[in-house]
């Protein structure tokens, strides 16, 4: 269902692609969003020419991205667990304070990733 240029077409538009300004300004402003979604999805036009797949993988990438929703999921799964925290002590990147910055960030972005990577994996094998 994954495929080595699926991998790639993400690892070159999450990361390669997106500069500073987007990276900075994602999450707090729509336009750096869908200009950072836009070029994110290039890409993939190598891959797929569908515009179903393309919307998704697209309309995914700017939600999760913008609403950085990746950090309410990643608290939702720890809070059912004992020793959790409340949301207002884990809402930078979803984990528990305790955790160290570097690994909380760390392992935001691989959250992030897989996230995106699964959506896309989806979206190109059941869609086309």
């Amino acid at each position: 269902m994954f495929t080595a240029d699926q991998l790639v077409a993400h690892l070159v538009g999450d990361f390669m692609l997106q500069n500073d300004w987007m990276a900075r300004n994602k999450f707090h402003n729509s336009l750096a969003c869908g200009v950072h979604v836009i070029v994110y999805s290039l890409p993939f036009l190598l891959i797929t020419q569908n515009p179903l797949t393309l919307l998704v993988i697209v309309g995914s990438h700017f939600i999760i991205d913008r609403w950085r929703i990746v950090r309410q999921l990643i608290w939702v799964r720890n809070v059912l667990f004992p020793g959790s925290r409340p949301w207002d002590e884990c809402s930078e990147t979803g984990f528990s304070p305790g955790l160290s910055d570097q690994m909380a960030r760390f392992l935001y972005i691989v959250f992030d990733a897989t996230l995106h990577i699964l959506i896309n994996g989806v979206a190109i094998h059941y869609l086309g």
